[in-house]
């Protein structure tokens, strides 16, 4: 008597189900013969990622080149816009800058005059001329020109000569290189100056 056949069969596993896909016998009028199929393809094995959105370019605040009330004649590099009223009484102009990333132009190259204070805090090029004001370097900013005014504290770079009539003072991790003729000269501990001293004459002739 034939040995029963089991009433439960295993399932075929995933790669038997493959394989089964891909192999077929194929009875032609040679005989049975064995076509070979691709497999289909899975749509999890092509995932797309999604597109990914494009920066807009955006302008930041920044500091201001200078600080104060001047004058000034000659060139401003802007990447940016500007706004404002200009005319040749009080006007306003203001201006929007992308940040420079270690860019060696000066944002300022010309001749530059004021009367009470001003305060550079960028990278300027030129001259700065003022017969009684206090002009400040600030530690981030770089000045390359001639400076002649009645007193100048150094807090960043200068490149070039220095005249202050009143005094002149160089702060501590301020590099100066060039020349400075004042009738009083503080150089603080940490600072750099590189270039001659000329000690000017008071009101009264003496030195």
């Amino acid at each position: 008597m034939p040995a029963a056949k089991p009433a439960l069969q295993e399932e075929a596993s995933a790669p038997d189900l493959v394989a089964a896909q891909a192999n077929v016998n194929v009875i032609g009028p040679s005989g049975p013969h064995l076509v070979t199929r691709p497999p289909a393809a899975r749509p999890e094995l092509h995932s797309v990622s999604p597109p990914q959105p494009r920066k807009a370019a955006t302008f930041q605040p920044r500091t201001p080149v200078i600080t104060g009330e001047v004058t000034y004649r000659g060139t401003i590099a802007v990447d940016g816009t500007i706004c404002g009223l200009l005319g040749a009484a009080a006007s306003t102009l203001t201006i929007k800058q992308r940040l420079r990333n270690g860019s060696s132009e000066p944002e300022l190259n010309g001749e530059i005059s004021f009367k009470d204070l001003l305060r550079i805090n960028g990278h300027v090029a030129g001259k700065v001329f003022s017969q009684k004001g206090t002009l400040i370097v600030d530690p981030s900013a770089k000045v390359e020109a001639e400076i002649d005014v009645a007193v100048c504290v150094v807090n960043g770079t200068v490149i070039g000569d220095i005249i202050g009539h009143q005094k002149v003072e160089v702060s501590p991790g301020a590099i100066v290189r060039g020349n400075i003729a004042t009738r009083t000269l503080s150089i603080k501990p940490g600072a750099v100056f590189q270039g001659d001293c000329r000690m000017l004459k008071d009101e009264n002739g003496e030195s």
